[in-house]
């Protein structure tokens, strides 16, 4: 039944917008989160205004209200990122504290994700998989700040149910997936390379999932049946034994993280075990390293590192971390065929004390299913991640490794569109004769001449290591030409190095070039963003 709830809220939502009071009552806290208003000088949003945030909008002023958001950088450390929130509202501390790359994979965007945590519509702290341990503690330690911690739920959404306009199509968010079959993978590397990478191809025929060049595609994995019987073992149960109407083996396998190990893990340590081991488990539990071996504890490793704790299977559950889906950016067109989907996946192996670590889905999709494998996906939609409305503007691609996948995308793309715009490939590698991924597309496209310039930097093949910023900066005056005729410039892969020397080149390339001095090379860069003429998909 509905209530009248009173609320010391600003009124946000108009009378005249369709909703109840006890509605109005939740999206006035929603609404006032995101935008961090106090209850003075508020301007009411009109109906319109109501709907276009209930579809996921954000209000035309939020910029104003962080301060252009100077710690929006997916590069900067999270100390520094929440440096430049000092002195701001709550609110965009808590947008501070996550990773700034926009990824999607908790369902929002950063700023989005913070404003729904700050409002109370979301209650998973720990959604973040860039930003891990470091910004699921930052935004727990700013939630305990406002006095309101959310208590724990298995499937809260942004929005109540009862308030949402219609229902999410399948396939189109993490909380909305939908199934689609693997129809093929195929080694990407040649002999003698020390890579391991596959295209994989994945059938959408009847998943109802339709997606655009430069979106993300949304793969949930299962963990490796190997670790889920160590971790049984380590944890000294049975593989059957009940958990909420499951066995303890099914929600390891697909429900729960076991990597890295959560600080609610050490927490439950520190209360089943004594003397040394529980200060060991409550320093790990609030982000210390006694033993200066936190990084290397996944979950396995934390049960042995605690040998013979043997919590409780239902507590031990508790304690672990949902089991994220894993996003990749899409490498096909569906203007080549809307019924199939790309993806260019690195596979993930490492070891840590003798015991090899895998990549939960990178692993998964390279040997543990088969073609013909049924998973469960969804669509992560861009943001700010696409190409030109206009197919004559000319596009300069900077993508080393997996980073060309959304590119062969884009090429793909403006071949079907038969699209006049110039086009500008750099990709990297470690060397020529085994990681040329997609060597013969695209050759034949720069054969064809569809493919203006391809530029390729090998860090392996001779003595000197030549990346894709050490190319730009040859190709400098011509990257500047190619601005000067409106070029949009775009940039896939790692976050923390390449893309970081990748803008470093640029800004160099528009001082040389350019003529223009320090500040003012990276004025313009910086222009170039707000213009969406450097658009970047880095992680």
């Amino acid at each position: 039944m509905t209530q009248n709830v009173p609320s010391p809220l600003p009124s946000l939502v108009p009378e005249t917008a369709p909703f109840s009071d006890e509605q109005r009552f939740w999206l006035n806290g929603f609404f006032a989160g995101l935008i961090a208003l106090d209850n003075s000088g508020v301007t009411p949003l009109s109906a319109d205004q109501a709907a276009g945030l209930l579809a996921g909008g954000v209000p035309a002023n939020a910029d104003d209200d962080d301060g252009g958001a100077p710690w929006h950088d997916q590069t900067l450390p999270i100390a520094e990122r929440m440096k430049l929130a000092e002195g701001k509202p709550l609110r965009w501390k808590m947008m501070a504290a996550m990773a700034q790359q926009d990824c999607g994979q908790c369902g929002y965007d950063c700023r989005n994700y913070s404003g729904a945590i700050m409002s109370g519509a979301e209650t998973r702290l720990n959604l973040c998989a860039p930003g891990g341990k470091e910004t699921a503690r930052m935004v727990k330690a700013l939630v305990e700040q406002i006095g309101s911690e959310p208590k724990a739920a298995t499937v809260p959404s942004a929005v109540p149910a009862e308030a949402r306009p219609a229902a999410a199509k399948p396939g189109t968010s993490r909380d909305n997936p939908s199934f689609a079959k693997v129809l093929s993978r195929t080694l990407l590397n040649k002999p003698g390379s020390e890579k391991e990478t596959w295209h994989v191809e994945i059938d959408l025929t009847g998943a109802g999932i339709e997606y655009q060049v430069g979106d993300a595609f949304g793969l949930f994995p299962h963990n490796d049946p190997v670790l889920v019987a160590e971790v049984i073992k380590a944890l000294d149960a049975q593989p059957d034994h009940d958990i909420g109407g499951r066995t303890l083996r099914q929600v390891l396998t697909d429900s729960v993280s076991l990597s890295p190990a959560p600080d609610m893990l050490f927490q439950l340590f520190s209360y089943i075990t004594g003397g040394e081991r529980r200060k060991k488990a409550r320093a790990l539990a609030t982000g210390e390293d006694p033993d200066k071996d936190a990084a290397t504890l996944d979950v396995l490793a934390a049960l042995e590192k605690f040998d013979g704790a043997a919590p409780d299977p239902e507590a031990f559950i508790e304690a672990l971390d949902p089991l994220q889906p894993r996003l990749y950016s899409i490498s096909s067109s569906p203007k080549t065929d809307p019924n199939r989907v790309t993806l260019t996946v690195d596979t993930v192996r490492y070891t840590i004390k003798n015991r090899q670590r895998l990549g939960v889905c990178s692993t998964l999709l390279a040997e543990r299913i088969e073609p013909g494998a049924v998973l469960k996906v969804y669509v992560q939609k861009a943001h700010a991640f696409a190409l030109p409305a206009d197919p004559n503007v000319p596009v300069i691609m900077i993508g080393p490794g997996t980073g060309v996948a959304p590119f062969r995308a884009f090429l793909h793309d403006r071949l079907a569109d038969k699209a006049p715009g110039r086009n500008w490939l750099f990709f990297g590698h470690q060397r020529s004769a085994s990681d040329f991924f997609y060597e013969d597309e695209l050759k034949a496209m720069r054969a064809s001449g569809f493919l203006t310039r391809l530029s390729l930097a090998w860090s392996r093949d001779g003595d000197e290591k030549i990346y894709v910023q050490d190319r730009m900066r040859e190709t400098g005056r011509d990257i500047w030409a190619w601005l000067a005729d409106g070029a949009h410039i775009y940039v896939c892969g790692d976050a923390k190095r390449m893309a970081k020397d990748v803008e470093l080149a640029l800004v160099d390339i528009v001082a040389e070039h350019g003529g223009k001095a320090g500040e003012d090379a990276v004025l313009f860069v910086s222009d170039l963003k707000k213009k969406g003429r450097y658009q970047q998909d880095v992680y």
